[in-house]
């Protein structure tokens, strides 16, 4: 391989293409049924068990829903000192949380607010979960501070 060929894999952004997880939004439904069963099964009154459980049910439908529909994000992180972008916009304090296979990913958007995203194994491959690390190690590099030495 070229030194060319070489420097240009190395500079290239890391793109990844976000979309809810299947597991979570399974594990939501999941809960949608357990949870009014345990509120039956545990030592509550009658009159107060039924209503909790149908509200727990229908929060619990309302939020795997809201989950499952959440829009799709395109994240777009350069090496270096480039901005990172979501859906072409650009976002401040990207800031990657690793559990395992897990990456929690948070930022600030152009309004300020505050985002966040749940990068499962079905959301986010072992090879893109590499790129996604060494696109964070770049960036860190090119913030760093020069030695004495480099």
């Amino acid at each position: 391989m070229s030194k060319s060929r070489r420097l240009s894999i190395a500079s290239a952004p890391c793109r990844i293409e976000w979309r809810p997880s299947r597991w979570v939004s399974a594990l939501c439904w999941i809960l949608v049924f357990l949870a009014p069963l345990s509120l039956l099964a545990s030592d509550l009154a009658r009159v107060v068990a039924w209503p909790l459980a149908l509200a727990a049910m229908g929060w619990g439908a309302f939020d795997a829903h809201r989950h499952r529909n959440r829009p799709r994000l395109a994240l777009v992180i350069p090496a270096g000192h480039g901005q990172a972008q979501c859906n072409g916009v650009p976002i401040d304090h990207l800031r990657v949380a690793w559990r395992g296979p897990l990456a929690f990913l948070s930022w600030r958007a152009a309004g300020g607010a505050i985002q966040r995203a749940s990068l499962w194994p079905d959301t986010l491959d072992a090879a893109q979960r590499r790129e996604l690390r060494l696109a964070l190690m770049r960036r860190e590099t090119a913030r760093g501070v020069a030695s004495m030495a480099g």
